[in-house]
């Protein structure tokens, strides 16, 4: 019989669970080719994720309730969020022919498997070591751009070489070094994008530019810090 303390503590296990049914809600937006509020059920399941591991980890989770696996269960969600679907966004698009769209789509979700199977992803700053299958925060992106297939493919190409290649890319929270810039970025960059969903990404050019810059730099910063630490 679980105690009071352990079924609260289940609780944030019902939380990670919840990406599942937004993931469904993503997709079936996706499947009805409506791409923002497809975002947004992702954008739902990043929130959810930012959540639910500093809870677990400050209530101490995994000792205290050791049946349930919360890694497993937060890797699954991410998958699909992170990875699977954002790989369907890109297909759903049509900013690719069909021939690129399946290739692209393909390379993400395969190069992704294996990166969430990777048990060394973390380094010792807090950040990820190589890219770290965020696709939903690169296709979202590219599609607020209405990106040329050109740069669309040679993104796509590069990140997943970056998969596999010890770049260092910073985790928001967990990197200490520039945490408070880097949150900042975070939020113009998700305060434009939300602009972009809502207009149905035919958002301003200056909303586009903001997009633009704030991703550069929470895409390479990890990467000016790891060649600082060598200089």
């Amino acid at each position: 019989m679980p105690t009071m303390t352990q079924t609260r503590l289940f609780l944030i296990h019902i939380l990670t669970a919840l990406g599942a049914p937004i993931a469904l809600l993503a997709m079936i937006a996706g499947a009805q080719n409506d791409l923002p509020l497809m975002f947004f059920w992702l954008w739902v399941a990043l929130v959810v994720d930012g959540l639910d591991g500093p809870m677990a980890r400050h209530f101490k989770v995994k000792e205290r309730l050791p049946r349930w696996n919360g890694t497993i269960l937060d890797l699954v969600i991410d998958y699909a969020t992170y990875t699977f679907l954002p790989a369907f966004a890109l297909y759903q698009s049509g900013l690719l022919s069909e021939f690129w769209g399946l290739v692209s789509g393909a390379l993400i979700v395969f190069t992704g498997a294996i990166y969430f199977a990777d048990n060394n992803m973390k380094t010792e700053n807090g950040g990820f070591s190589g890219f770290p299958g965020v696709w939903n925060m690169v296709i979202v992106v590219l599609v607020a751009l209405q990106a040329s297939e050109p740069l669309i493919l040679a993104m796509v190409a590069l990140c997943c070489v970056l998969t596999f290649v010890p770049v260092d890319f910073v985790h928001p929270v967990r990197t200490v070094k520039w945490r408070v810039l880097t949150l900042t970025m975070l939020a113009v960059w998700s305060a434009a994008l939300g602009w972009s969903i809502v207009e149905a990404f035919a958002q301003p050019l200056w909303v586009s530019i903001t997009i633009g810059i704030t991703s550069a730099y929470l895409f390479l910063a990890g990467f000016v810090q790891q060649i600082l630490r060598k200089v």
